[in-house]
């Protein structure tokens, strides 16, 4: 099957023991967490939102390398009161912004973060961040950057016991093909 292609969910691999499940990327901790699967692929984002409690996570894959960071309108500068912030990460941007001291309101949005200060609906975003170009296009720059992001492989703490040689095995292989940093 052409996984590309295919509308299956789950492939069969080479290694009798392994098999590819395609899901999306905020729900792959869950998965490992409760053992439907015992090692994943995720953005480190989406561990830093939901926790990683039950998983280890042993790889930096460095894969899709970006930046999790505020950003506003150019120019930009708190007045001291409390700001409104728009970002679909509301539980990093409520963390950050308290380990500052500063009051945020906080409006989870699901995407366009860049347009909620435009339309006067939020003063600053907490957004992944690549090349900023789109930050740019919209009149706003980054401000500060909260946290480096990109794909980490997750396993489940049970399975790592359990099946300690194989997942280790892979481990093992991923880590000797990554580029050296």
């Amino acid at each position: 099957d052409d996984v590309d292609r295919s509308r299956k969910l789950i492939f069969d691999t080479t290694h009798s023991d392994v098999r590819l499940v395609i899901i999306r990327g905020t729900d792959v901790p869950t998965y490992v967490r409760h053992g439907a699967a015992d090692v994943g692929v995720v953005g480190k984002d989406i561990l830093l939102e939901h926790g990683a409690e039950g998983l280890y996570e042993p790889l930096d894959l460095g894969i899709a390398r970006c930046r999790l960071m505020t950003a506003g309108p150019v120019g930009w500068r708190s007045d001291g009161a409390r700001i409104r912030v728009a970002t679909k990460f509301v539980n990093i941007a409520r963390r950050h912004f308290a380990r500052q001291g500063v009051h945020a309101d906080v409006i989870k949005l699901y995407g366009a973060m860049e347009l909620a200060p435009i339309m006067d609906l939020a003063d600053l975003i907490v957004d992944i961040v690549d090349t900023g170009n789109t930050l740019r296009a919209n009149g706003m720059e980054p401000l500060e950057e909260i946290a480096s992001i990109s794909s980490r492989l997750i396993v489940n703490k049970a399975a790592m016991r359990s099946r300690h040689a194989l997942i280790q095995g892979l481990i093992d292989r991923l880590a000797a093909v990554l580029p050296a940093r």
